[in-house]
């Protein structure tokens, strides 16, 4: 009988996320251990530093030359996890997104109009998103981010603000289907809905047509595993925020199945871990 294959999430941490998905190697390790028909999940994520991508990207590619099925390989997680990249892909496959520009201090200052938002293009967990309504808040925002060592390095995109709901809904997107979800309701006072600025997550289920388009939006950045953030704009239409390559998500995002057996199956990954 054939080998069975050999299943491994390349990772620099050992998350809860990432230890319920497979055995967690690092890029090196996975280099190392992996042979042709083997299957590697890319989990890299975005720095703290909010400047780039972690380490690794270049031994995906690696992989991959040497017969590796690679998911969420160099491309997928670069158009991720890169804001710009990310609203390029979006306009090209034609999925809703907010008009988005990228600004940088050797870059001549395009025509900003409020309501927009600023964003490190590498950034996470809400940090150092600022809200603009009007233009004194733009001013002092393009101040602000002078002292960024991050803006200084990859510079940043001004986008424009989707009107707040209160919530969005964060889908969890693998093979091709919508496999997990929760809504995220924003804490008192704050329009963000990051979960580490003190949302807190329910259970939803969700409608059809936000499921087709972050089914859509996955799909323009080729991604196998992904986390699709979603605000409803006009009636019956959704606008995609953000897009996570590195999404965490715990049991309670399933739906009908477990979220976690249901990403295995819809990755057809229903293999052997690495000892």
């Amino acid at each position: 009988m054939p080998a069975m294959s050999t299943f491994v999430v390349v990772a620099h941490r050992v998350t809860p996320t990432n230890t319920r998905l497979g055995t967690v190697l690092s890029p090196a390790q996975a280099l190392a251990r992996l042979t042709p028909g083997d299957v590697a999940l890319g989990r890299l994520d975005g720095l703290a530093s909010l400047d780039g991508v972690e380490p690794g990207l270049w031994a995906l590619e690696r992989l991959s030359a040497t017969g590796v099925t690679v998911l969420n390989g160099r491309r997928t997680l670069v158009a991720a996890h890169d804001k710009l990249a990310t609203a390029h892909a979006l306009f090209a496959a034609r999925v809703s997104h907010p008009r988005t520009m990228h600004i940088a201090p050797w870059l001549p200052l395009p025509e900003l109009e409020p309501p927009l938002v600023f964003k490190p293009r590498f950034g996470s967990w809400g940090q150092d998103v600022i809200r603009c309504d009007d233009e004194p808040a733009i001013e002092r925002a393009l101040v602000y981010l002078e002292t960024r060592a991050w803006y200084g390095a990859t510079g940043a995109i001004a986008q424009k603000l989707v009107a707040p709901r209160g919530f969005d809904l964060r889908l969890v997107v693998a093979g091709g289907k919508v496999v997990g979800a929760v809504k995220r309701v924003a804490a008192p006072g704050e329009w963000r809905t990051n979960v580490a600025l003190g949302a807190r997550r329910e259970p939803v289920q969700p409608p059809a047509d936000a499921c087709d388009i972050a089914v859509a939006a996955a799909a323009a950045i080729v991604g196998a595993l992904v986390g699709i953030d979603l605000l409803p704009a006009d009636v019956g239409t959704w606008v995609v925020l953000e897009v996570n390559g590195a999404v965490d998500f715990t049991s309670a995002y399933s739906l009908d199945d477990d979220v976690f057996t249901a990403t295995s199956a819809a990755l057809g990954v229903g293999i052997e871990a690495a000892a």
